[in-house]
């Protein structure tokens, strides 16, 4: 059978690789802007609200105009299941996974926690194992022994580096995060075909901001405008530059030049993001955490080109 090529010119995949790059970046750099706004003493709850609260009114748009495409290419409507799953997934991916993610980032660095967050397909490939009774080839087992010992490396040289008690807690939480997320791609992935990419995440986002809001609004009553300026900057920032434009940016690159490519350029982030907080935050690296992210790298890449 002959295998069909990709229908896009070499220039178009050149400009979707870029938008997967700057988008990938994109997302990571929200740790950046956390911690910087956690210099106004804002707490990650009121922080995670404001983010929503601007990024919300593009998300409702794209749900509309993608509804709106669906009633025209007579696309039946989402059922009740549908609209629960959607629901389950939503605060599973951008609630849990945000707040766990927020929190932890009060405790850990910046870097560590993008580090973290980026064993994320390894978590797919377990969960699978585990409760899906999906195989683990050798090449994966292989691969998940040297994401993890990446982890223990950086771990190890942040704790002779820079010790503080509530290191584990922080650490803990951005795992619990990144289960979060891995639990609702596992999830999504069924929707995703039917839906598409951009309706379902639009959905599952606004989901996730209705309930962080309500969520702030039951412990701190909505008071969200007493902050100094910088913190709105900061949220809108955090608002367009890591959650609307690379939402957009990495699915349009996704589509063009496929999952192996985008995971391979996505690879790139866990080190921007280590160079923007030694820039902006004045974090330090050491060659034992470099070592950790270098295995770390690899072993996400060759879980995901081995799932592909």
């Amino acid at each position: 059978m002959k295998v069909a090529t990709l229908p896009f010119s070499n220039r178009t995949q050149v400009i979707a690789s870029l938008l997967v790059l700057v988008g990938s970046i994109c997302f990571a750099a929200k740790a950046v802007l956390v911690k910087l706004a956690y210099r106004y003493d804002i707490d990650p709850i009121s922080l995670l609200a404001l983010r929503m609260i601007f990024s919300l009114p593009f998300f409702l748009v794209i749900a509309w105009n993608a509804k709106r495409k669906a009633v025209a290419q007579n696309v039946p409507p989402l059922s009740k299941r549908d609209w629960l799953t959607i629901i389950i997934l939503g605060l599973l991916g951008y609630y849990f996974a945000s707040l766990f993610d927020f929190l932890g980032l009060q405790y850990i660095s910046a870097g560590l926690e993008r580090l973290i967050l980026f064993t994320y397909p390894t978590m797919v490939v377990l969960i699978s194992f585990i409760f899906l009774k999906k195989s683990i080839t050798r090449i994966q087992f292989y691969a998940l022994l040297l994401t993890y010992l990446g982890i223990a490396t950086a771990f190890a040289d942040h704790l002779i580096q820079d010790y503080n008690k509530n290191f584990w807690m922080g650490a803990g939480l951005i795992f619990v995060s990144a289960l979060a997320y891995a639990l609702y791609l596992l999830g999504g992935s069924r929707l995703i075909p039917r839906l598409g990419t951009q309706r379902f995440t639009a959905l599952a986002l606004i989901a996730a901001s209705v309930a962080i809001l309500l969520h702030h609004g039951i412990i701190y009553q909505w008071k969200l405008f007493h902050y100094p300026m910088e913190v709105y900057g900061l949220s809108f920032l955090m608002a367009i530059l890591s959650t609307v434009l690379p939402s957009f940016m990495v699915a349009e690159g996704l589509r063009v030049i496929g999952p192996s490519n985008t995971a391979i350029i996505s690879s790139f982030s866990p080190i921007a993001i280590i160079v923007l907080a030694n820039i902006f935050l004045g974090e330090q690296f050491g060659w034992l955490q470099w070592l950790g992210t270098a295995l770390v790298i690899g072993g996400v890449l060759a879980t995901t080109l081995q799932k592909k």
